[in-house]
């Protein structure tokens, strides 16, 4: 007899006797209804409480239909999944344990092709933690962390030592980070993150995609390290105004692809070390800085990343440097700077003149970091303007773009500032790669 089609409705089962040693009132313990569900069956849930831990080890279907809450009652994790090709959805899961050493989870996911879908995960220390498995789909969760500082927290999803898993679609609140580690070719796409730590936080993790995603209100936006071939595209990046907030940060990673990223009112737009060799390439091609303090940050003294076709509009600095060839030696062509005061008298959309930036009295905080306490104080504000009347000391050209444009050309549709359109769960996770 096939059982692929069996349902076992909770409501039908005889109840636990009261007063079950460990269980809350009103609880239901859920690990022996897991036991009595057949290889490949469904497990739909009544409404109401269930107590854990728990541990689904064979395929099958845990659905809690929306309105049925695991409660892990402070003890490890809620629920964990070593069962390749399980899916769990419409849960509340809640209660984990607080220890960051294991790792305490709401779901903890130890196996390959497993959908998570649909849950809303709050009242624990990490989301969803999957450790070692592949083509794993989590999408449509709502997941939050604790009442802690945001480094206390535990990441909303964290992968670890895992490939082609698609994390799409979640909501996220007050969490730590979506947190990759040891995880390449990965896609995080049209998640929304508020209110956490970084919204996406890549760590040896190459040829992951970070596509169509929402970012606001977190201490640090995108953090990419020591990942190569990492795509950052069409993303929203948006008030990361921390003391060290940066929308997005990159740290010895080579062929990274920033394009159609849209960077509004952050610290720092972008900022990335100078290239470790000739390959160690950050092309930025065709986003928006918008509002920030400095839109772009660099630090070294070589040069190499590529920057073409941006557009950088009211920020308080274009670009800061740690020392002036730190950004001379990029390739800069075609960047629209709200700044620039030459014309197009040919009306090409090119400037007739190189955009150049020149630096002056911001030479002292910027070479100095301890100064940047008294950056646009009174006293720097007229050493600058006395240096760019009747300079006493040399300036140091910091960048030129020597086809500038202007002009209001109409930006790239994934430039505007609208939310993200949030992908449907896929249904098939078998071979679900990027």
């Amino acid at each position: 007899m096939r059982w692929l089609a069996l349902v076992l409705v909770v409501s039908s089962l005889p109840s636990p006797p009261s007063g079950a040693e460990g269980q809350g009132e009103g609880t239901k313990p859920l690990q022996p209804l897991i036991d009595a569900t057949p290889t490949g069956g469904t497990l739909r849930l009544a409404p109401g409480t269930y107590s854990g831990p728990a541990h689904i080890s064979r395929p099958m279907t845990l659905d809690g239909a929306g309105h049925a809450t695991l409660d892990g009652q402070g003890r490890g994790t809620v629920l964990t999944v070593t069962a390749p090709g399980a899916t769990v959805t419409g849960l509340h899961l809640t209660n984990s344990g607080s220890s960051h050493d294991a790792m305490d989870a709401a779901l903890l996911v130890e196996a390959s092709d497993v959908r998570v879908a649909h849950n809303v995960i709050d009242g624990v220390l990490f989301g969803v933690h999957v450790k070692g498995g592949d083509r794993n789909v989590i999408c449509g969760n709502r997941i939050s962390s604790r009442e802690e500082e945001a480094g206390m927290r535990g990441d909303a999803v964290r992968v670890w030592n895992g490939r082609f898993n698609r994390v799409e679609g979640n909501e996220v609140t007050h969490a730590r980070d979506l947190g990759f580690a040891n995880a390449p070719d990965n896609v995080v796409r049209g998640n929304v993150v508020r209110g956490s730590r970084i919204g996406a936080n890549l760590v040896f993790s190459p040829r992951t995609e970070l596509s169509g995603n929402w970012l606001d209100g977190n201490l640090a936006g995108v953090a990419v390290m020591y990942s190569n071939g990492v795509v950052v595209r069409g993303n929203r990046v948006q008030h990361s105004m921390s003391v060290a907030g940066s929308g997005m940060a990159f740290k010895e990673s080579s062929q990274v692809v920033v394009e159609h990223n849209a960077v509004v009112h952050c610290a720092v737009g972008a900022k990335t070390n100078a290239p470790t060799d000739a390959r160690a390439i950050v092309y930025f091609r065709d986003n928006r800085f918008a509002h920030n303090v400095s839109a772009l940050d660099f630090y070294g003294e070589n040069g190499g990343h590529v920057l073409h076709g941006n557009r950088f509009e009211k920020n308080l600095y274009q670009v800061t440097v740690s020392a002036p060839m730190s950004a001379r030696g990029h390739d800069w062509k075609g960047n629209h700077w709200d700044d620039y005061e030459g014309f197009d008298r040919d009306g090409d959309g090119v400037g007739d003149v190189p955009y150049e930036r020149w630096a002056f009295s911001d030479r002292i905080w910027m070479e100095e970091p301890r100064a940047a306490f008294f950056r646009n104080s009174p006293a720097l504000e007229l050493l600058d303007f006395l240096e760019r009347l009747a300079p006493f000391a040399s300036p140091e050209l910091t960048l030129a773009d020597p086809a500038p444009r202007v002009g209001d050309a109409p930006m790239d549709a994934a430039l505007l500032l609208e939310p993200p359109v949030v992908p449907s769960c896929p249904e098939a996770v078998a071979g679900a790669t990027p």
